[in-house]
């Protein structure tokens, strides 16, 4: 027979980045009205979050993508390069397409609009920190007719070998094309209609997938190769 404390359940420890005092105030008064869930910090801007994040190792991190200064994507990124074990969530007072893909680009694992259920929000947070992904079903349509389009894998061209072939979809292959071409972020945006975040999270997908370390090696290396 099991003991009260072998069935305890495990505390979930949060941190909340979110530059609304109100939000943040309602977002921890409801946490914490759940017994297994425990805000430990919360931060109005991202870098302040992040040391935030270095101190404490959280489970998961709520993250507005709407902060001023470095944005919630950015943030998102640095903070997957700092300890991948911290599950984000975004939250959002949007439902754009490209925001979703570059959220979920850039390594969060869930997408929720600020206005989710409090209990729903708790539910996910639960999901989350066990490596489930999550996205707010009001957006999620959205995102998987976007799919075939969007994220439909293609492979390297010309390539002999398994070993050489990298899995990038069609827009990446867009946006490698102009890395070659010596483009900024903010021009990839530009030409490709997209936000600058939007850009940023395929240039870091294309570089994961192509194991380089930065733009200028993944272009060499996409010319060297023959990729465009």
């Amino acid at each position: 027979m099991p003991t009260a404390v072998e069935i305890e359940k495990k505390i979930i420890s949060v941190i909340i980045i979110e530059d609304f005092k109100l939000t943040r105030v309602g977002l921890r008064c409801a946490l914490n009205s759940n017994e297994d869930i425990n805000v430990v910090a919360e931060s109005d801007n991202a870098m302040d979050g992040l040391e935030l994040i270095k101190r404490h190792s959280p489970d998961v991190v709520l993250m507005d993508l709407g902060l001023a200064g470095m944005n919630g994507i950015e943030a998102t990124i640095k903070v997957k390069e700092m300890n991948n074990n911290v599950k984000v969530i975004a939250l959002t007072s949007h439902d754009r397409e490209e925001e979703v893909i570059a959220a979920l680009s850039s390594g969060a694992m869930a997408y929720c609009l600020k206005d989710i259920d409090p209990l729903k929000l708790a539910d996910v947070i639960r999901d989350v920190s066990n490596g489930v992904c999550w996205l707010d079903p009001m957006i999620a349509r959205k995102v998987l007719d976007s799919f075939p389009k969007q994220e439909s894998l293609s492979f390297l061209r010309d390539s002999s070998s398994d070993e050489n072939r990298v899995p990038l979809t069609e827009r990446e292959f867009e946006v490698l094309k102009h890395l070659v071409d010596g483009k900024s972020n903010t021009e990839i945006a530009k030409e490709l209609i997209v936000s600058v975040h939007t850009a940023k999270a395929h240039v870091c997908s294309i570089l994961q997938k192509m194991c380089v370390n930065d733009r200028v090696q993944a272009a060499v290396k996409a010319v060297k190769e023959g990729l465009v």
